[in-house]
């Protein structure tokens, strides 16, 4: 008998991925966390039973939204990850030779540990990682008591439910300002510009125009999340993030200097000014 699981999109939408076996599920202090082989995606993180990363297209998620700031900006040398206790975005920050240090703020440690022991391939620069700092807590409580110590943000959050609820918001986005050090840059994952967050991306993208000298927003191409389509706002304190200016690191399967620049190119109905609800 085949056996499915199923993440609700919205409230009239739901993604059916086939699956082997599920491999790991616990409950945390947090969440339900899952990781589940699939025939169409390979291992699959889950939490409460929205999609995380899959093996499939993992790729293209984790370099759009660490590489794109970390080729801009002149020279990154210190870089927080807020979220992405998996390890995917630890991986990509960590291939670049000018970051000498990486912090991982991740407020679940059972999701670190379940990547650790079920997907290496996501989490193999968890381990022996001299550049590497994990910090199990609240990330937003961690930001707001920083100043001027990081050249880049990322924000590999899950969605604005429950505890990560509070890195969509303007407090927080003013406290990533103020950890940044001149010319830092931040991007967090914006959610799908298709379905029922259209309202919360513009709301967003207002704020970034607001706190930052330069704001922009660019997107990537991810089947196994709502619509296959995540758009990143990025905000700097410097350079044009839609300029790289350093050559690419090695080992990159979607990022390059080409699609750097037209990932910044967007449908008229994605630009903020003309966003409005479907």
């Amino acid at each position: 008998m085949r056996e499915w699981f199923y993440e609700e999109q919205t409230p009239s939408t739901r993604i059916a991925v086939e699956i082997r076996k599920i491999l790991h599920e616990e409950q945390s202090q947090f969440q339900n966390i899952k990781i589940i082989d699939t025939i169409q995606f390979g291992r699959m993180l889950a939490l409460d039973d929205v999609i995380q990363v899959t093996e499939l297209d993992e790729f293209a998620y984790h370099e759009m939204l660490s590489h794109v700031p970390l080729h801009a900006h002149a020279n990154p040398e210190s870089v927080l990850v807020v979220g992405g206790g998996d390890g995917g975005m630890v991986r990509e920050v960590s291939k670049h030779d000018s970051v000498k240090r990486v912090v991982l703020a991740e407020i679940d440690e059972a999701v670190v540990n379940a990547s650790i022991n079920h997907v290496p391939s996501f989490s193999v620069a968890l381990k022996d990682n001299p550049k590497l700092e994990i910090r199990i807590g609240d990330a937003i409580e961690y930001v707001k008591n920083l100043h001027e110590e990081f050249d880049v943000i990322i924000v590999d959050s899950s969605d604005p439910v429950g505890f990560a609820e509070g890195l969509f918001s303007r407090e927080f986005y003013g406290n990533v300002h103020k950890a940044l050090r001149p010319g830092g840059m931040v991007t967090i994952q914006g959610e799908s510009p298709w379905y029922k967050y259209r309202p919360m991306i513009k709301r967003i993208c207002g704020w970034f125009g607001e706190i930052f000298p330069i704001s922009k927003q660019y997107w990537a191409n991810v089947p196994s999340y709502p619509s296959g389509v995540m758009l990143f706002p990025v905000g700097s304190k410097g350079n044009d993030p839609a300029i790289p200016i350093r050559e690419p690191v090695c080992g990159l399967r979607y990022y390059s200097k080409e699609i750097h620049k037209a990932s910044f190119v967007l449908p008229l109905h994605l630009q903020v000014e003309q966003m409005e609800e479907f």
